[in-house]
């Protein structure tokens, strides 16, 4: 085993832990644990930190009290601290902030698709936040043509996919709070997404139910 430092690599014996990372270069990398072992990600492209930022903020927006939104947290999914993850943005309670790390589940984490991220989103970590308990895990893929999320929720120990929605779809959920999320405006530059990311407002028109013969 190895931890990288100041752009070398350190022998270290034994798996590596969280307390590591501090040695880990800031080059603008995501440094995360798996089994003790180093899992480097290539910093974000715009498109990533553009989906990642109007989230952000949109579900802070949304959010009641007691809710925290963040962009990048870690989180440490088991006691030897040897598994880490920073979901690209993460929604827990107020109670279960924690310093430097959370070691609670999230109640929704959600990661935005790179091209070298499709399996460990898709596939690894999609395991590992259901072996961690978390109970809602989005995945977004963004995408300029058809930007898409994919809600899935934990049921029997396993993540199940609830929802869906692309393009100028509307997604709407419930979990872990009322939000409502148009995915291209999570990326389109033509307009002002905070006007559009919800969809068109429901009016009492759009929900009366049809009348009667």
């Amino acid at each position: 085993m190895a931890v990288v430092a100041s752009g070398r690599t350190v022998p270290k014996p034994g798996p590596l832990t969280v307390d590591d990372l501090q040695h880990t270069p800031d080059d603008g990398r995501r440094y995360e644990l798996v089994d003790g072992r180093l899992d480097a990600a290539p910093a974000p492209s715009s498109l990533h930190t553009l989906a990642t930022g109007r989230l952000t903020a949109h579900l802070s927006y949304a959010a009641p009290v007691g809710m925290l939104v963040m962009d990048g947290p870690g989180i440490t999914l088991d006691t030897e601290r040897t598994r880490h993850r920073i979901p690209d943005v993460a929604v827990i309670r107020s109670e279960d902030f924690q310093m430097p790390y959370t070691t609670r589940p999230p109640v929704l984490a959600i990661e935005v698709v790179s091209p070298e991220s499709v399996f460990r989103d898709h596939h690894t970590k999609r395991r590992e936040y259901a072996e961690f308990g978390v109970p809602s895990y989005w995945v977004i893929t963004p995408d300029r043509d058809k930007a898409s999320i994919i809600e899935l929720r934990l049921e029997d120990g396993e993540y199940a996919e609830v929802s869906a929605a692309f393009g100028e779809e509307v997604f709407e959920t419930s979990v872990p709070f009322p939000a409502r999320i148009v995915p291209q405006w999570m990326l389109r530059l033509d307009g002002d997404w905070r006007a559009h990311i919800a969809g068109p407002e429901e009016t009492e028109e759009t929900t009366r139910p049809p009348a009667g013969d």
